[in-house]
């Protein structure tokens, strides 16, 4: 009988530890709007502002302060560059869609709090070259 209770008590702890680890909050994709990302940038001290475009596209106009690591290198580059997976990383593209894609990947790499806030095109604020 006491291995009985051994075995249930165990099944019962193990059960308990599976739904606790598949119900945990993960990290999900926040997309806001370049206004937000603008207050953010102005309000957080914290922050990196990451453009995933191409090195031309970059040098054609970013914004001030932005770090580059292209769309196609964030996988292999991010946990050098962007050590602190906990700070506050703003992504942007040109329209959009890299910037989501990136967003996710810095997701499924464990960052904790990515922000994307579209593409470029849509940046009312200052850009340099």
């Amino acid at each position: 009988m006491p291995k009985t209770i051994v075995f249930i008590s165990v099944a019962i702890i193990a059960l308990i530890a599976i739904v606790l680890i598949s119900t945990a909050k993960h990290p999900s994709y926040v997309k806001i709007t370049p206004n937000q990302a603008y207050e953010l940038m102005q309000s957080q001290n914290n922050c990196t502002v990451l453009d995933v475009r191409t090195p031309e596209e970059f040098s054609q106009g970013h914004i001030p302060g932005a770090i580059l690591i292209p769309d196609y290198e964030l996988a292999k580059r991010a946990e050098k560059e962007l050590p602190d997976k906990n700070a506050l990383i703003l992504v942007y593209c040109r329209s959009g869609n890299r910037s989501r894609q990136a967003a996710n990947t810095l997701l499924k790499l464990g960052y904790t709090n990515v922000k994307d806030f579209g593409g470029i095109i849509d940046w009312p604020f200052e850009t340099v070259t």
